[in-house]
Parts: C-alpha cells; structure tokens; sequence
C-alpha cells in the first residue's frame, strides 16, 4: 500500500498531468492523440525523386550521413491541425545521403526505363555494351548516344554492365540496382518506466534496396530531438528522459535511393506504459501447509521504485496438469496462495502495472513450478506399517453374579431417550385422535337435530293440508 507520503506525491504529480493535458488541449497545435501523417516517398523511374519529412528531421539516430534542407522554422511554432498536414505535403528539395549508398551505382524502380552512361564514352562516338556474368543484354535493349537503353526493367536486369569503345578498348562500367519505393513504415512505442520511452517499426513494403531510417522527435516545448537508435537492436529508437504526461509527437522516415517515406505518431507517455514482467519470482512450499504456496518477486530492473511511481501486480497459477488459470491482484511484494491442490505440481507467472492503472499489463514472467509441501513425498512408502497391540483393561470382578450383559451408560442414555420421543409421540397422537373422535361426534349431532326438526316442520305441513279450508282460516 502506499504510504501517506507516495500519495501526496502521486498527487502532486496528477495535478501537474492534468494541467499540461489542458495546455495541449487548449493550444489546437497537435491534433488528436495517436494521429499520423504519412507521405511515401516519390520518384520517376531512373531517376532519384525524394518527398522532404517533417521539418523536425535533422538526420538524427545514428543517420549522420543523410542532411536535410532546413525550413523556415516559423511554420512549426504554432500550426493548426490542417496547416500542419498542408505542410507535410508540400513537395521539398530531397534528401542529400552522400556515402550512405553505394558509390557508382544506378538504382531505378521496378518496371521503369532505364538509361546507362558509359563512364568515359564520348556520345559522338561508337559506344559497345555487354554485362558481366555471361549472360546477354536484354533482347529489347538498345543504344543511343552511347547510352544502354534498358525497358521495364526487373530484379533479373540487376547486374554490372561494362562499355567499350569502337576499337574494343574498355572504357568503364556501370552497377545496376532495381526496387521499389520506400512505404510508411508501421511504428508502435511503449514506455518501460516512467523516464523514457521506445519505438518500434517495421517496414510496410519490400524494397530490395538499401534503406536508412532517420528518427527523431519533436517534444511538448517545440524542441527537436534525437530518438536514438542502437545497432544491437534494429528497427528501434528510444528516447530518454521524456516528460510522463507530456505529449510527444514521433518521426520515423524510411530512406533508400529512390525516395523517402515517413510515419508521424502522437503519444503520451503515460498512455503507453507498460512494463516489464517481474522478475525473480520465487514460489515456495508453506511446511505443514499441504494446500498453501508462497510466492515473491521484485521490480522489474527497468522501473525505478519510487513511492510516486509504483506498481501493483498480478498473479496467476494453475496446476501443471489443469488448462484454467486462477488469478490474484495485489499491492505486495508477496502473496500467498491457500487453494492449491495437495499432491500436484503448479505453475506461477507474475505481472505488472502501474499502480494507477496508466497504459497496460505487463507480458507474464517465465513460468515457476513448485509442489505444495504435502506434494514433495512423491511415492508412498511401501514398508508394511507397524501394529501396536493395546493390551485389553484389567476387569474388575463384579461382587454379585450377573448373567446379563453390561451396558455403557452411553447405551442407556440413548435408551431413555428413545423411549422419551415413543411417549411424547403416542401423547400427541392419543389427543389428535381424540379431537378426531369429538368432532365426528359434533358433526353427527348437528346432523341429528336438522333431521328431526325437519321431520317435525314436515308432520305440522301435513296435518295443515288435511284440515277442512273453513278451520284453517
């Protein structure tokens, strides 16, 4: 839990998020969050035709051999949405990348026509072409003016072509590479910790050129920076003591020799946290305690442990030969688990996330197996056990003969109660069959009595008819 101190702090730090998301959102210069802007890279066939990136690329990450031309720097202090996105799209002088491609070389695209220049042929003059390999030029190939004119060209026209002149003399050759435009690349970013945070990408389209990728970043104080990228791990860039709150706004551009193509990405730090697993997740048996496991693990080395910035965790576990997980929430460094199966061997993972629940869960740590105490007897013991044999309790004689036998004073407890429960049911049921009996016998004699006041009423109405009509009147 954290203490009083971690949520003040915490505190503080959340006002202060609060207040810098009303400033972007209040100044219109971002656009949406996770917004990007595309615009692939262009180029004729044979010729180097290039799309300029956004005016915060300076040849950042490691790509110091690729310069770009410097914009005025006004259009970025404060543009709309719509202003921004007519800027990206403004056509611009290329990117200039000497010695970052191979010297001598002629790239072209693919299906593009091609025109090769002798080294040193003179255009006047009777210019020859061959290629290298023993295979043959093109069957609709052709020269003009010294140049090898080569149509719809594809991977198979890759190759070195050599020229000479009328007399045989060779005169130079020229390196032919064929592919495609650069794509936008697709770029993804996650923050380990709360101080930096990383970028990843891949490339949308199979180029068949050499390619350079130039990253950068423009942060919430309009201020330009690298997005660094480390040889030992391709395609990815990092960016190191970001603001957590703050909204960054991210550069990928993709550079090979025909063009250049980029991804733009807004994020907020905050939003794309997710760390890494725990680690050093131990699970140990409970001694005495055959359905109980107790596991512990600590931060994650990428997260400094700070009372503003903690964690909160999950665990799950299951035994090995089951497929359903149970899962358990917590503040602690430690949890134990009570219903783990006696006798059976279970596997614990572990994972985090911010304690405030900002961006998401971590991957689950690698799988820690243990048995419950009870489980580590793996066989039972196959000795045959020991019988103890309890010599019977001396019996006293009894002073007067008795041929019945002896009964515990449990059993005549039991019988006096039973015998108790037989009368109080008899009682019962004597006077429910006397109230049985009385109300019959009421019954009978109302039924008694109507009879005969009925046979009365009966002999008075015939006693009547018989008298002569004078007398009754």
């Amino acid at each position: 839990m954290l203490s009083l101190t971690g949520w003040v702090s915490r505190g503080l730090v959340l006002l202060a998020m609060v207040l810098a998301t009303a400033s972007v959102t209040t100044s219109g210069e971002w656009g949406e969050e996770g917004e990007s802007h595309v615009q692939p890279g262009q180029g004729d066939g044979g010729t180097v035709g290039q799309n300029h990136p956004p005016p915060f690329l300076r040849g950042w990450g490691g790509e110091r051999d690729c310069q770009v031309p410097a914009l005025r720097p006004k259009m970025w202090l404060k543009p709309s949405p719509a202003a921004a996105l007519r800027s990206l799209k403004q056509r611009s002088p290329p990117i200039s990348c000497p010695g970052a491609f191979l010297p001598g070389v002629t790239y072209a695209e693919l299906g593009s026509h091609v025109a090769l220049t002798c080294p040193g042929g003179n255009p006047n003059s009777t210019t020859r072409w061959q290629r290298h390999g023993g295979s043959g030029l093109p069957s609709d190939s052709g020269v003009q003016q010294g140049q090898l004119l080569l149509s719809h060209v594809d991977l198979s026209s890759e190759g070195t072509y050599s020229c000479q002149d009328g007399a045989g003399l060779p005169l130079g050759s020229v390196v032919l590479r064929v592919g495609r435009l650069p794509g936008p690349p697709s770029v993804s970013c996650r923050a380990s910790n709360y101080e930096n945070f990383s970028c990843f990408w891949t490339p949308s389209v199979e180029t068949h050129l050499p390619t350079r990728y130039i990253t950068s970043y423009l942060s919430p104080v309009k201020s330009v920076g690298p997005c660094v990228q480390d040889p030992g791990r391709p395609l990815t860039c990092t960016v190191s003591k970001s603001q957590f709150w703050s909204l960054y706004r991210v550069n990928v551009t993709e550079v090979n020799p025909l063009g250049s193509s980029f991804t733009l990405l807004n994020i907020i730090a905050q939003r794309i946290a997710k760390p890494d697993p725990p680690e050093h997740v131990r699970v140990e048996p409970v001694p005495q305690a055959p359905r109980r496991l107790r596991v512990s693990w600590e931060y994650p080395s990428s997260w400094r442990k700070e009372l503003s910035f903690q964690l909160h965790f999950r665990l799950r576990y299951r035994p090995v030969l089951h497929d359903s997980w149970s899962v358990i929430e917590t503040s602690n460094m430690s949890e134990e688990i009570t219903d783990a199966i006696m006798g059976l061997e279970h596997t614990v993972q572990v994972s985090a996330k911010d304690y405030l629940d900002a961006g998401s869960w971590s991957e689950w740590s690698p799988e820690v197996r243990a048995w419950p105490a009870a489980g580590q007897v793996t066989e039972p013991s196959q000795a045959a056990p020991d019988i103890i044999e309890l010599d019977p309790p001396a019996e006293e004689p009894s002073p007067v003969p008795d041929n019945e036998p002896v009964t515990g004073q449990g059993d005549s407890v039991e019988k006096v109660a039973t015998l108790v429960s037989l009368g109080v049911f008899a009682f019962f049921a004597l006077v429910a069959l006397l109230l049985f009996a009385f109300l019959v016998w009421i019954r009978a004699k109302k039924q008694s009595k109507e009879a005969d006041k009925h046979q009365e009423l009966l002999a008075a109405a015939t006693h009547l008819k018989a008298l002569p009509k004078g007398q009754i009147l």
